[in-house]
């Protein structure tokens, strides 16, 4: 069977593709030249460091490797032929019939090229070279290593996201952008294009499949959609989608979809500051999710399992995941859209090698002095920011980020950088997400330490120390990571190492521990000012053992009844102190 048959950009869809995931060939080379002969077959968008792709060989620094199909362009004649890429780790050159058609670097965002011009009729080909430093670079490459251990986890290269082609108009619809007017129950819109105008696209607002609004953008693209008659807010426990229909006086149409909501922060009846959606304060109560599959890596085994893993944490009543310094796939964030999973998003880290005595170890020795440690000329070599390239780069893509995932509902807070990992100038990085994000939503502009003071939550890692909780004066107090008590499962992990934060023995004996901690030591801090909390973590990866379920998802180490019931006495807590 085809790997992941379905339309792979769910915020702007077209009826009409081609899929090109499946078999192709492949070769690993030291040269960018043309292979006298391909390897053998990978299973694309496998990388060929996961058993699924059925190469299992790692990409070295240095090293080129270079994917071979043939195709047959989209049926049809007229207009343009793109050819997209969800994503290629990490920079890559790509050629149709033999002609440069593009290149590409970054490994988290997709691409497109305009392919029409190198198309024949008939049989056509199609090759990518690509390289990827991996950890020895200073490009984004989230918790990617070539040695993995502890935190780290395996290294992956090549394409591990959907490649697909579209045929469409000269002029088509690039983009249908929605923020939300809650207050006054409308939607603006706006419709970008590639050539031509924008003007006169037909918007056609469906809820349930029924029409409830119909308006027309103006010169500039933009129209206004009423929705008073028939408003329904989006929530984690009624996640309520609009549909899109967008046609184009010239012939194209695309559809889309968008929520009625509002993620922000107001004190409490208390004077304490506190999130709240749609006007309502809210306990963001989560986990940290790091997207890696034992089969995968970081390409899930099937849009199946993607679902499970979000389907099972709302079944043990989490209404939020920390997706942790990686971009996922499009329908991931659909699925978290559709199923009402509120999704804080971070940006995935670069830089150089990290002077771990200071990122990771001086913050456990000096908490209060290292928190507080300013960006600047000296943490930017102790942090591995020194390639102002790079520093240029990171802001390029953490904007393109922003525009790619903005529009999905599940978005619920931006995480620029995480516990001082290539981290700097994390006060220009929040003033860029405020203004890209039409939406205003959340910002963690430090996550865990190297507070510069801005941003919306006063942020803290603690796994070491006791809890003591102060409610900030201009803050919301968030506990962005903790727990992660260790426990690995015999006959489901990679090998007998156990990296975690505390190791239980036993399901017992982890259950009762992380009760423990959740009601006796973080639910008497909700009345202190404590308003979000995540949990490490989803699933074990590799060596880290600390999961609410094992890597390949077969155990769950705390029953799903146990979880909920701990959940639902914080939520009853949250409600009792913010009404009090």
């Amino acid at each position: 069977m085809l790997p992941f048959p379905e339309y792979p950009r769910p915020l702007l869809a077209r009826s009409e593709w081609t899929n090109l995931n499946g078999v192709w060939q492949y070769a690993i080379t030291q040269s960018a030249d043309i292979p006298a002969a391909y390897d053998g077959d990978i299973l694309v968008p496998f990388s060929p460091e996961a058993p699924l792709s059925g190469v299992n060989r790692q990409l070295k620094p240095g090293e080129r490797l270079h994917y071979f199909r043939t195709f047959s362009p989209p049926q049809g004649q007229g207009g343009c032929v793109l050819l997209h890429f969800g994503a290629v780790d990490y920079a890559c050159e790509i050629y149709v019939n033999g002609r440069f058609a593009g290149r590409h670097a970054g490994g988290y965002l997709p691409f497109s090229f305009d392919i029409t011009r190198l198309l024949t009729d008939g049989e056509n080909t199609l090759r990518l070279c690509v390289s990827d430093p991996s950890d020895t670079g200073h490009q984004a490459r989230g918790k990617q290593k070539l040695k993995r251990g502890g935190m780290y986890y395996t290294a992956q290269s090549g394409i591990w996201q959907t490649v697909f082609m579209e045929r469409v108009p000269e002029a088509y619809i690039a983009g249908i952008h929605v923020t939300p007017d809650f207050d006054g129950k409308t939607a603006h819109i706006r419709v970008s294009m590639h050539a031509g105008s924008a003007k006169g696209v037909r918007l056609t607002i469906l809820a349930g499949g029924n029409p409830v609004a119909d308006c027309t953008t103006d010169d500039s693209g933009h129209a206004t959609a009423d929705l008073s008659a028939a408003f329904r807010a989006w929530s984690p426990d009624d996640p309520f989608l609009y549909d899109i229909t967008a046609e184009h006086p010239l012939g194209d149409r695309a559809n889309s979809y968008f929520a009625m909501r509002v993620f922000s922060r107001e004190k409490d009846r208390h004077g304490i500051w506190r999130f709240t959606l749609n006007g309502k304060p809210i306990l963001l109560n989560g986990l940290l999710d790091q997207g890696y599959w034992p089969e995968g890596l970081y390409t899930p085994p099937s849009e199946e399992a993607m679902i499970r893993d979000i389907r099972t944490m709302k079944d043990m009543g989490f209404n939020l995941l920390r997706k942790h310094i990686k971009i996922e796939p499009q329908r991931w964030y659909y699925h978290c859209d559709r199923l009402g999973m509120i999704v804080w998003q971070d940006m995935v880290n670069g830089g150089g090698k990290y002077a771990d005595w200071f990122v990771t170890y001086a913050i456990n020795v000096a908490p209060a002095i290292i928190r507080r440690f300013p960006d600047g000329p000296l943490s930017r070599r102790l942090l591995a920011r020194t390639d102002a390239a790079e520093r240029s780069n990171y802001f390029a893509e953490l904007e393109a980020m922003i525009l790619l995932l903005g529009d999905h509902p599940c978005i619920g807070g931006w995480v620029p950088f995480n516990e001082g990992w290539g981290q700097f100038d994390a006060k220009r990085a929040t003033a860029l997400i405020r203004r890209l994000d039409a939406q205003k939503r959340p910002v963690d502009e430090a996550s865990g330490w190297f507070d510069q003071g801005g941003g919306d939550m006063y942020s803290v890692h603690n796994y070491f120390y006791p809890l003591r909780v102060k409610a900030k004066k201009d803050r919301v107090y968030a506990l962005t990571e903790f727990g992660g008590i260790a426990y690995p499962v015999p006959g489901h992990g990679t090998d007998e190492k156990v990296y975690g934060y505390g190791t239980a023995k036993s399901q017992e004996e982890l259950t009762a521990r992380y009760r423990k901690l959740m009601l006796e030591t973080v639910l008497p801090q909700l009345g202190k000012g404590l308003s979000a909390l995540v949990y490490t973590q989803v699933s074990d990866v590799e060596d880290e053992v600390n999961g609410l379920l094992t890597y390949d998802r077969e155990v769950e180490k705390i029953a799903v009844a146990d979880v909920r019931a701990v959940n639902d006495a914080l939520y009853e807590a949250f409600q009792r102190c913010i009404k009090d």
